[in-house]
Formats: structure tokens, C-alpha cells, sequence
């Protein structure tokens, strides 16, 4: 089958401010990010730029071995693309990339959603709205919402997800041993289809 992979990167940091909007939406998870690889060695959002200070934020581009992260509980999901949507949600985080410093995080937009007021600001995102301005035209990724009251659960909440780990991110490692069950279905991750291939071939060759 053609297409390709990109990964949903759902993270609890445990700071004050991460709290606090488990608290208001009454989630855990609340922030997201997005991967072109499995190895998580590109990974985009909309976040504070300077770790100890939450309140200067934009878009970013994380580092999973960063202390300030790799402590974080997260969930990783695997969301196929056909090869012109993936090509599409690449070219629009390049074009805002190129753009970083015009744009910000968007904090009133928080309250917003809180208060299901309608807030969009020019060059402003919060993590999950940016995630589904940059999918808007991929058939599968539907909501029922505008991208400004879009919130972490409602995208895991999309089918065509696959659960590739589950844990603290500073565990995640690139071979898993063991198949993660979704909806009751066995999922067997590219790195674990590797490391049975690599079995079955010496056991072949003895």
C-alpha cells in the first residue's frame, strides 16, 4: 500500500500551566505535536519557545531528548496519508516555518475554547489548532469543529489512529518488542516487524 506515515505526538509535561488546562478540560495530554518520522527527530507545534517560561510561545520545533520533555507522559499515534496529503501538510509547516517569527501562541485562544468563543488572530496557534489548520485538507482528518475550539482529544479521538507506545517520552526507543493493541487488534509497528524479520533470518541461515 502506497502513502505515507506521520506520527501524533500527545505530551503532559506536568508544568503549572499544563495542569491547569488538564483541569479545565478535564484531560490529560493536552498537547500535540506532529512527526514526519518514527524516530521523532522532527517534531513541530506551537509552544513555549523558552522552556522556563510558558508565557513566550510560538511555533516550534521540539527536541524529545530535551530534559523538559523526555520526563513528559505522552502517547504516540501512527496516521496514514496518501503521498499528495503528506506532501501537502509538509509544504504548510515549511511555509510557516519560514515565517516563525511573525507568529504566536495564542493564549486568548485557550479561553475560547473554555468559553466557546470564537477567537482567530492572524500569525496566532495554539498546538491543536495548529495541527488542524495543517491538515484541513486531508479527506480522513474531519471534524465537527472549527480549528480555533480544536483540542488534543479531539484529534486522538479520530479513527485511523494507531497507538505505537504509550509511556514517558524519554522511554520511547525506536525498537518495540511488543505489538500495542488498539481497539482490541494487534498493531505491529515497523520497528517490531524489523526486529521479528532479523529473527526469522537466523533462525533460517542455522
Amino acid at each position: 500500500m502506497g502513502g505515507r506515515t506521520i506520527y501524533f505526538l500527545f505530551t503532559d509535561t506536568g508544568t503549572y500551566l499544563s495542569r491547569a488546562i488538564n483541569y479545565c478540560t478535564k484531560e490529560g495530554l493536552n498537547h500535540v505535536s506532529i512527526s514526519f518520522d518514527d524516530e521523532l527527530q522532527e517534531v513541530y507545534s506551537f509552544g513555549r519557545k523558552n522552556p522556563r517560561n510558558p508565557f513566550i510561545g510560538g511555533f516550534v520545533k521540539e527536541n524529545i531528548h530535551d530534559n523538559f520533555l523526555k520526563n513528559a507522559s505522552c502517547a504516540i499515534y501512527a496516521y496514514h496519508l496518501t503521498d499528495a496529503e503528506f506532501q501537502k501538510v509538509q509544504a504548510k509547516i515549511r511555509e510557516i516555518e519560514l515565517q516563525a517569527c511573525n507568529y504566536k501562541y495564542n493564549f486568548l485562544g485557550l479561553f475560547g475554547v473554555m468559553l466557546q468563543i470564537e477567537i482567530n488572530r492572524e500569525h496566532a496557534m495554539f498546538c491543536s489548532q495548529f495541527v488542524a489548520t495543517v491538515l484541513r485538507d486531508v479527506e480522513g482528518f474531519k471534524l465537527s469543529k472549527p480549528d480555533c475550539f480544536t483540542t488534543p482529544s479531539d484529534i486522538r479521538g479520530l479513527s485511523g489512529l494507531q497507538l505505537v507506545f504509550q509511556g514517558k517520552l524519554g522511554d520511547y526507543k525506536k525498537t518495540v518488542l511488543e505489538p500495542v493493541l488498539t481497539s482490541g487488534e494487534s498493531v505491529l509497528t515497523k520497528q517490531s516487524f524489523t526486529f521479528l524479520l532479523t529473527k526469522v533470518k537466523r533462525f533460517v541461515i542455522r
